[in-house]
């Protein structure tokens, strides 16, 4: 693929995210990113064949992006703790973000399809945190900064927590206040008192 169509295709699917974080994914045609793009249908099928396909790489995109955000953010020589910090603070960004978000698109997307387990970039997502938080604390416990005894375990607990934040936030809404005590609850429950 040449320069040129790597930047249409990276344009469409900046333009197609933007759509999703709008209305969702279940009501998103070709159509809408075809006008939002101001190119032509035959345009759009050069890249992409249905919303699935360009919804499936906006996902991808997300995760490569967080992925990044997070990894820039953190010391070489950080202390377990003010990871775990940098990354619930990163999280709470996220579930106060009612708008500019996709976490409505994607339940829609794997409610309405069936995705083989491989493909399925939420349950990779988290089995992806769960091992890194299980890490975290593990080196935290390690380094005398957390008590657990039981670090995959604590790991599943939190982000099974943060995933029901997620949609609390989406459906329910919640409050920073509500946010900050269950942040504050995860932090202390790991945390050594000295």
């Amino acid at each position: 693929m040449g320069e040129k169509s790597v930047q249409k295709r990276q344009f469409i699917l900046e333009t197609a995210r933007k759509i999703f974080m709008e209305k969702g994914y279940k009501n998103v045609t070709m159509k809408d990113i075809v006008e939002a793009c101001g190119i032509s249908r035959g345009g759009l099928y050069l890249y992409f064949s249905s919303t699935k396909d360009i919804f499936m790489e906006v996902l991808q995109l997300e995760s490569q992006e967080k992925d990044d955000l997070f990894s820039e953010n953190i010391r070489e020589d950080a202390a377990a703790s003010d990871i775990l910090a940098i990354l619930l603070k990163e999280q709470k960004k996220e579930l106060l973000r009612r708008k500019n978000s996709l976490t409505v698109a994607a339940y829609e997307f794997f409610f309405e399809n069936k995705v083989a387990k491989k493909d399925n970039i939420l349950r990779s997502r988290f089995e992806q945190a769960v091992a890194v938080m299980e890490k975290l604390i593990a080196d935290g416990v390690e380094n005398g900064e957390f008590y657990c005894e039981d670090p995959k375990g604590c790991a599943r607990n939190v982000m099974y927590v943060l995933e029901g934040l997620k949609v609390a936030a989406q459906t329910i809404g919640i409050s920073e206040k509500t946010v900050d005590d269950e942040l504050l609850y995860i932090m202390q429950g790991l945390l050594i008192e000295e």
